[in-house]
């Protein structure tokens, strides 16, 4: 378990500890579990648990390639209407590689678009919002795809290729898997005073108890 050290205000040197807190599973509701289930696992996620009970309790849980955050769904895990969850972001370092794998999987993925105004990307597709294309200079954060499973769960697909200041752990730099690792590499090197140094750290993460 990781610790840190934070000073808190008017308090002197009087320090209090905090501990990690690492988004490990998002809910989400759907109507037929083996329908979820065979959707995520033809988009080539892990399937990580199918747990069914005897008193109706069932949970299902699948992991997308890289992720450090896995999704459940099954019975009697949630309230929520089936197909209410929107706006799930998949963070990709190259979204026309991503977006192809998909739809070769068979998700009804739309085509790469960028925003021509704020929250556009959460717009329908085809919305007068969406500009087609990747955004100029392929600027980093502003890329998207969409889709969703049976149930009408969406998920936002969202190039990732630097990081806003602020926004990047401490902690040593590493990578879900080593294609991920290769693609950041290859970014890199076209970008002035790039030097490849003679290291890096590629780990694979648990799987989630449940």
């Amino acid at each position: 378990m990781n610790t840190h050290e934070v000073r808190k205000e008017g308090t002197g040197n009087k320090s209090v500890t905090t501990v990690d807190m690492k988004l490990e599973v998002v809910v989400i509701p759907v109507a037929e579990v083996d329908r979820a289930k065979k959707f995520y696992g033809g988009l080539g996620w892990r399937l990580d648990a199918d747990f069914p009970f005897n008193n109706g309790f069932r949970v299902v849980q699948f992991t997308p390639p890289g992720s450090g955050c896995s999704v459940q769904f099954g019975m009697s895990i949630t309230s929520a209407t089936p197909g209410s969850a929107r706006g799930l972001y998949l963070i990709v370092s190259d979204i026309e590689v991503a977006r192809d794998e998909l739809a070769s999987r068979g998700a009804e993925i739309s085509a790469v678009s960028h925003a021509g105004e704020p929250g556009a990307q959460f717009q329908s597709d085809g919305a007068n919002g969406r500009i087609g294309g990747r955004a100029p200079d392929q600027a980093s954060y502003r890329s998207f795809g969409t889709f969703s499973d049976p149930d009408g769960n969406s998920w936002l697909l969202q190039e990732v290729t630097t990081r806003i200041p602020g926004r990047v752990d401490p902690a040593p730099t590493s990578f879900g898997s080593a294609s991920d690792l290769a693609s950041a590499l290859r970014r890199a090197a076209v970008q002035p005073g790039f030097i490849l140094l003679p290291r890096h750290a590629v780990h694979s993460r648990r799987s989630s108890a449940v």
